[in-house]
């Protein structure tokens, strides 16, 4: 039986890797969980935790070879491999995704555009042409899309959501503000942008009313 990684932990190795990659930049070759810790602000336990739960990778006394050890997350995380990724809604935020260069680095090409908007069909996008939604089952089906960007709005979504399914797409990146229900045997990340600033306003104002409370209290 194949054993199950808390999200807490998958949460965590996309730092892990991003780390690591600064510290092959660097030139570091190896790495104990002390030093990964001090640089990441996670205990030196959590982190021998964690990549124990997918055999370790560290020597006692050596501690960790740091392009192995990004090599074998990124086995883990499955950017090892290419993963073909459209993305449907061809606005500011969609064109801002389909511009950002390192989604490549990472093994996600994207291959395709759809919008309904007249004016933005045909445009290039960073080589890429935006194509009307008709087309979007048969370009999903001939070129091996896996996952579907949706930078649509929430009324649209899920009815596209329902239609990349049936073409075969088996991960939606979710910015629609709405939770979308799907099979089994599909994921979604839910990318709620307004929720992020909200929990960042929470912080800010939470700070200020303590360093207001300290002000009074001295």
């Amino acid at each position: 039986m194949e054993k199950q990684i808390s999200k807490a932990v998958i949460s965590r190795l996309p730092r892990y890797y991003r780390y690591l990659g600064e510290l092959i930049e660097d030139g570091v070759e190896r790495i104990s969980s002390n030093e990964l810790s001090q640089r990441m602000h996670v205990t030196a336990s959590q982190i021998r935790q964690d990549l124990n739960n997918f055999g370790g990778f560290g020597q006692q006394g050596y501690g960790y070879n740091v392009r192995h050890l990004y090599t074998e997350i990124a086995k883990i995380l499955g950017i090892d491999r290419q993963h073909s990724v459209i993305i449907i809604g061809a606005g500011n935020l969609g064109q801002a995704i389909a511009n950002y260069a390192n989604f490549e680095k990472r093994g996600f090409v994207i291959k395709g555009m759809f919008d309904i908007n007249p004016r933005l069909i045909g445009l290039v996008v960073r080589g890429i042409e935006i194509r009307g939604i008709e087309e979007l089952e048969t370009f999903i089906k001939e070129n091996n899309v896996q996952i579907a960007a949706l930078t649509i709005p929430k009324t649209k979504a899920p009815e596209i959501a329902e239609r990349v399914i049936r073409a075969g797409v088996k991960g939606i990146w979710n910015f629609a503000h709405v939770d979308l229900a799907v099979p089994d045997d599909v994921v979604v990340e839910n990318v709620h942008l307004s929720e992020s600033l909200m929990r960042l306003c929470y912080r800010v104002c939470s700070l200020q009313d303590r360093e207001s409370g300290e002000e009074k209290d001295s």
